[in-house]
């Protein structure tokens, strides 16, 4: 059966990160939601999304497809269920369509006419930016007893110092010394040739991908997640860093989501809750106005291709777009638009675009046309902020 995972109406929901990728690209816990289904399902997805992604995204359609809504996590009863579909049925839970049958002969997609099944167990559905994190600790754990299920761990050196080393994973080529682990309360997965410096202390439940490197003398709690080849130093908790960024230095980032290709400048330091400890307002790129998020901790999000100063100061709740040079005397607003230079200025585009070729070449990286034909584009739709 051909899956294809479908962006929905909440998508934008999840911007500045949607901008560059569709919801199936984002990571949580220890994989993209794309690589969930795919590893239960037992084959591959494709995506379908904004038109400007396409070239990198592409959708595959047989003769006979089911498509799933990106904004659900995979568990194995939903994936039964979903085997089973066949023409004109559709999986909904609370009165929302999770996937639904489609045949190439059918010239549009009518519910109305569709036998509705219930879900036999209610999967996760992730509603915005803050479940990334709220739902965290719990995908963690998840892909972590998923991912390690009858397979052995690489032994951890005589030189750390470990609690409930049953909760602690390390791939071929992790290199792990004179470190402190602590896996009680939740597991901590070492990726591929993933580097643990020494003097680092790290609290489950943490997971971090290949290649991916943990700073000397780093502070790292629960529950965090960095991506592949991520650098990270200095202070962390409950965040979720994807891949290609770095977080090198010291600086606290808590509660905080970081796209791709990101550089925290040294001592860069956000505040992830309030003094008078009321509800955190986050920017809505939906109402283009600041909304009640519900929450009292929330730190940051780095939209991808984003930089910060040296010596950076961020409040609590501040959103900054793709592709944005931060910084500036002072705190810069909660809500940095898009392609940004400094404290008001406009990136050149053709700048930008230059700079993101070469941090891309520092990782060894190319940077396709196409890839940055979708900046150019992001760069345009954009606009209307920085104008805001």
């Amino acid at each position: 059966m051909n899956c294809i995972l479908f962006d929905g109406e909440r998508r934008v929901h999840f911007l500045p990160l949607t901008y560059t990728r569709p919801i199936a690209h984002l990571r949580i816990g220890m994989s993209t939601i794309r690589e969930k289904w795919e590893c239960l399902l037992g084959n591959t997805c494709t995506i379908l999304t904004e038109d400007y992604l396409e070239d990198l995204f592409p959708m595959v359609e047989f003769e006979q497809n089911i498509f799933i809504e990106a904004t659900y996590l995979p568990n194995q009863t939903i994936v039964n269920q979903i085997k089973s579909l066949s023409e004109n049925e559709m999986l909904v839970c609370k009165n929302k369509v999770v996937a639904f049958f489609v045949s190439a002969s059918q010239e549009e997609v009518d519910f109305e006419s569709y036998t509705a099944i219930s879900c036999k167990e209610e999967p996760i559905q992730l509603l915005g930016l803050h479940d990334l994190l709220q739902q965290q600790r719990l995908v963690l754990q998840t892909d972590f007893s998923s991912l390690t299920k009858e397979r052995n761990s690489q032994l951890l050196s005589a030189t750390n110092q470990v609690i409930c080393p049953e909760n602690i994973f390390m791939e071929e080529g992790a290199v792990v010394e004179c470190c402190i682990l602590n896996a009680s309360e939740g597991p901590i997965y070492i990726g591929k040739n993933a580097l643990v410096m020494e003097g680092s202390m790290i609290r489950g439940s943490f997971c971090m991908g290949k290649n991916a490197v943990v700073k000397m003398g780093s502070k790292i709690y629960g529950a965090t997640s960095i991506g592949n080849n991520t650098v990270v130093g200095g202070e962390l908790k409950n965040s979720l860093i994807m891949d290609n960024s770095n977080k090198g230095h010291e600086g606290y980032l808590g509660d905080s989501i970081v796209g791709e290709w990101c550089n925290l400048g040294a001592n860069t330091t956000g505040s992830n809750i309030k003094n008078n400890y009321s509800e955190v307002k986050l920017w809505s790129y939906d109402s283009r106005s600041y909304k009640n998020s519900k929450l009292v901790k929330f730190g940051q999000v780095f939209g991808d291709y984003t930089r910060t100063a040296v010596n950076t100061k961020l409040n609590t709740g501040t959103i900054v777009g793709v592709g944005v040079n931060l910084f500036q005397t002072g705190f810069p607003n909660k809500f940095v638009p898009s392609f940004r230079w400094g404290d008001n200025e406009e990136t050149r585009i053709t700048d930008f675009i230059e700079t993101a070729k070469n941090m891309r070449a520092l990782k060894g990286f190319d940077f396709s046309l196409q890839e940055q034909a979708v900046l150019k584009t992001v760069f345009k739709l954009t606009q209307q902020h920085r104008d805001f």
